[in-house]
């Protein structure tokens, strides 16, 4: 697409960001199933190796089709976003084979031993794992807080130096946690530190967390990004683009967490219907928590677009909707959480998110299994309670299979 002609709307942007002159005039950028790429001549290697010359040398270090994964999920974050200078905002991303494969590249390339990450204690479990386990393996400690409380955040880092980086999960997982990204960027800012943004639940159609000066952006692209299921992945997102193109691009190649030209295809076509796709999943979102929070059987239901919800101010400051995710809790625990996934008829027994179909998992027993019971409780990720992505069903359809799955609960 031609600088000269300015795109006005996301739907336009995740279509055509990417776009450019591809091989026998085709119409979509082709996969580029290849290992390696060839030198024209010796010189020709010895100046790509050397930077010298921008072009493709080896596919763990780059390929075209990831290119346009890249471009497109990047002008997608930094749409309509100026710079401190006042130029429209430039961001480098790298795509990986999975979001967990792009959040360490996001760490190690920023941390060393000795160095701690705060973060929310609402966190999917796999970041938590990461953290506390891998992190921790490697002198990197973590510290888990309330980042909802701003006194909270600002005590914590004055009581421990050895803080260099703030990581955010807004809205978290799987409490749909909202945490205020401006004002715990600018708090960070003031002791000179990192702050970087899992956007996955949001998608950049719904928040922009580079508007809040944050460092860097962090999606698995496996979620709504795709939109389908079909194929794994993960981006990491960066303003500082001597940073990204020098360090972190050298860890992403050492690493080897490269994704694969299939999937960057499957994630280019499936961002082509993200805000269609998006806009379905919301307005269902909101007529099914009406539901789950007028239903008998329902102890709590977690979802931002809730006006009682505590995080609900918040959310609609840095959101355009409050999304597509929610946690409810049952009434009766482990038990009643099992029977209630059992008895779906239609919405799918999984984990993962964003599909277009609405699935439904249960935290305590799948995707939380490997944080301890205590922590997962202190976190809010209760024995009962259910993660739900709201998809883009016929609403009714939706909202009569919770009800026969609750009201078998309700009947037992």
């Amino acid at each position: 697409m031609s600088d000269q002609f300015p795109l006005t709307g996301i739907s336009s942007m995740a279509i055509h960001a990417g776009d450019q002159k591809f091989g026998e005039s085709s119409h979509l950028p082709p996969i580029y199933a290849t290992s390696t790429f060839t030198f024209d001549t010796a010189d020709q290697g010895m100046k790509r190796f050397a930077g010298q010359e921008d072009g493709y040398i080896y596919t763990r270090w780059g390929n075209p089709t990831f290119s346009v994964a890249e471009e497109t999920i990047a002008a997608l974050e930094a749409f309509n976003i100026k710079d401190k200078d006042g130029s429209p905002l430039k961001l480098k991303a790298f795509l990986h084979a999975s979001g967990q494969a792009a959040m360490v590249t996001m760490f190690m390339s920023n941390l060393t031993a000795g160095d701690t990450i705060l973060s929310h204690f609402s966190l999917y479990g796999g970041t938590h794992e990461l953290m506390h386990k891998v992190m921790g393996q490697n002198g990197i400690k973590t510290i888990i807080a309330d980042l909802r409380n701003l006194d909270i955040v600002e005590d914590t880092i004055k009581k421990n130096p050895s803080i260099k980086l703030v990581h955010i999960e807004t809205p978290a997982n799987p409490t749909i946690q909202c945490v205020d990204i401006d004002a715990v960027s600018k708090i960070a800012k003031q002791h000179g530190l990192i702050v970087t943004v899992d956007n996955t639940f949001a998608t950049p159609y719904l928040q922009q967390p580079f508007l809040y000066d944050v460092d860097f952006v962090f999606h698995s692209t496996t979620k709504f990004l795709n939109g389908h299921g079909t194929a794994i992945g993960g981006v990491l997102l960066g303003k500082d683009l001597d940073f990204m193109n020098g360090k972190a691009y050298k860890w992403y190649k050492l690493l080897g967490g490269n994704s694969n030209a299939f999937d960057a295809f499957m994630l280019i076509v499936g961002m082509k219907t993200l805000e269609v796709r998006m806009e379905r999943h919301c307005t269902n979102a909101v007529t099914v928590a009406d539901f789950l929070v007028n239903h008998k059987a329902i102890e709590k239901v977690n979802y931002n677009g809730l006006a009682e919800h505590p995080d609900h101010a918040i959310a609609m400051k840095q959101m355009k909707h409050p999304g597509a995710m929610m946690s409810f809790e049952l009434k009766g625990g482990l038990e009643a959480g099992k029977k209630f996934i059992d008895r779906l008829q239609m919405c799918v027994r999984a984990v993962s998110l964003g599909t277009v179909d609405t699935l439904i998992s249960h935290p305590a027993s799948m995707s939380h299994f490997g944080v301890a019971r205590a922590q997962r409780l202190e976190y809010g990720i209760t024995d009962g309670l259910i993660r739900m992505s709201v998809g883009m069903e016929n609403v009714a359809d939706i909202l009569n299979d919770l009800d026969q799955a609750l009201g078998g609960y309700a009947m037992a």
